[in-house]
């Protein structure tokens, strides 16, 4: 996918999503329930209503995500005359490597604004754990690295500054989970997650996969503790249902924005804080 990363890849696309086939690694660490929020439920059981009407949501056609000129969620190149300019163009400022690295640290906050949004948990009835939590935000990080590759090498080359402030930012948030021992381990084993998921939500999309395919892979890779039950909830088949066509309408809505936006990091993901209050 990545040029330095096309080996790994090349080796985890033999395998199942993570999510198919539970890592024994997790289940003696506690990957499910580690790190839960202090204000979160209980890790035990999923909440038994969910606070919204899930069959009205995300049934509209996808449209632009990108930013209007004047929204105040932009975040515009700078753009300095004179000798200032110039002296910016000496230290390599405005190199094409030193835009994509700006471009990519300004994707990534569009992605984590999704993910540690309060309103994504409330609209898709999920607790606040770490499992959950990374799930969520390698699903948003493979709908961005999806688009990116649209664009060709150049996307591609953006994608993997991307993926390395990701990588960073996932081991941050290991440590602040309380894993000071083993950490190397648990990089590991996250890095295999991720392309699991990122080949099976890939394969869910493809020409011959079945309707519900990804269904069965947000149910595994999110909702599901250990990667192999099957929902037999009616709020939690909502949900599952629900996500699946919040993430078709991302990825359509992804594809019509422009590329100066998505390289500029000037979109925004669909905003759920309104859908949370639909009954």
């Amino acid at each position: 996918m990545f040029p330095r990363l096309g080996r790994a890849v090349t080796q985890i696309s033999k395998l199942r999503s993570f999510s198919s086939n539970a890592s024994p690694f997790f289940s003696r660490c506690g990957y499910a329930t580690v790190a839960q929020a202090d204000d979160a439920p209980s890790q035990n059981d999923f909440p038994s209503k969910s606070p919204v009407n899930l069959d009205k949501l995300f049934w509209s056609k996808p449209c632009s995500l990108a930013l209007p000129k004047d929204s105040p969620l932009r975040v515009d190149e700078p753009d300095y005359q004179g000798v200032r300019r110039f002296i910016l163009k000496m230290l390599l400022f405005y190199s094409k490597q030193s835009t994509s690295i700006r471009g990519a640290n300004v994707i990534y906050k569009r992605i984590i604004a999704q993910v540690d949004t309060p309103a994504i948990y409330d609209v898709f009835n999920l607790e606040k754990t770490f499992k959950i939590t990374y799930s969520l935000l390698v699903l948003h990080m493979w709908l961005v690295l999806r688009r990116l590759k649209q664009e060709g090498k150049e996307g591609v080359d953006l994608g993997q500054y991307v993926y390395e402030i990701y990588n960073h930012n996932v081991e941050v948030r290991v440590s602040k989970a309380g894993v000071n021992l083993l950490l190397l381990t648990w990089m590991k084993e996250l890095e295999r997650i991720f392309f699991g998921n990122v080949v099976a939500y890939d394969e869910a999309l493809l020409p011959d996969a079945k309707p519900n395919d990804l269904q069965i892979k947000l149910w595994r890779n999110v909702f599901s503790d250990d990667g192999t039950t099957t929902p037999d909830e009616t709020d939690l088949k909502a949900a599952k249902a629900a996500m699946a066509r919040y993430v078709r309408r991302e990825v359509g809505s992804l594809s019509l924005t422009d590329k100066e936006s998505i390289f500029s990091g000037n979109f925004s993901f669909t905003p759920l804080e309104n859908k949370a209050s639909v009954t």
